[in-house]
């Protein structure tokens, strides 16, 4: 890689990590305060969304972030999602003790725990970029479920839902749901396009 590539690449790094931190940050200031509380209930659903689908934006209209991206290991994409085996045993905890609803704890917990499960299955098969496109393409099927899920029973008016919005538990809506489901789609796409390159 010619040395200003690589310097272009370190640029975008620095700014990843910048802005993922300031969203990390915001967020915990936003759910540690109640703030995102008092959001409307129909309005959450929507923002989330909206988290996911801007660094998504990001990823196509710029060349140089998808470069950046590109470059990361497919195996180091996938290693990030071991954070789902905490989120799904959070959500499981929470409905052991009724404080969620059980198709959502379901649904949310156990597919969490699986996609979770599975990092380590993918990464001591053989190598192949095929493998990573599977676990992507799966993570983010639990990711569009969970999400569906989730405002179908806010729509619903669910009671118990309403505890996904309390401090600590809103962290995985508000930060790590988009994250992950946006790194989802990004990696599906890194990968499909070092396979056309093979071709």
């Amino acid at each position: 890689m010619a040395p200003e590539n690589e310097k272009s690449l370190e640029r975008v790094e620095r700014w990843f990590i910048v802005v993922l931190t300031l969203w990390a940050v915001f967020a915990f200031v936003a759910a540690a305060s109640g703030a995102i509380s008092k959001v409307p209930r129909l309005v959450l659903g929507p923002l989330l969304l909206t988290e996911t689908i801007i660094p998504i934006l990001v990823y196509y209209r710029s060349g140089t972030f998808r470069a950046y991206i590109s470059s990361i290991d497919l195996k180091h994409l996938t290693i990030f999602h071991l954070w789902r085996l905490l989120a799904g045993f959070t959500f499981v905890s929470y409905g052991i003790r009724h404080l969620l609803p059980e198709t959502f704890v379901h649904i949310a917990g156990f597919g969490d725990i699986i996609v979770g499960v599975l990092v380590p299955i993918i990464l001591v098969l053989p190598n192949g970029i095929r493998k990573y496109v599977v676990f992507h393409v799966i993570g983010l099927l639990d990711f569009i479920l969970v999400l569906g899920t989730g405002i179908t029973l806010t729509v619903a008016r669910e009671p118990l839902i309403e505890n996904l919005t309390t401090f600590p538990i809103i962290m995985i809506p508000l930060l790590g749901v988009p994250v992950s489901g946006a790194l989802h789609v990004m990696a599906i796409d890194a990968a499909l396009r070092k396979l056309r390159r093979r071709v």
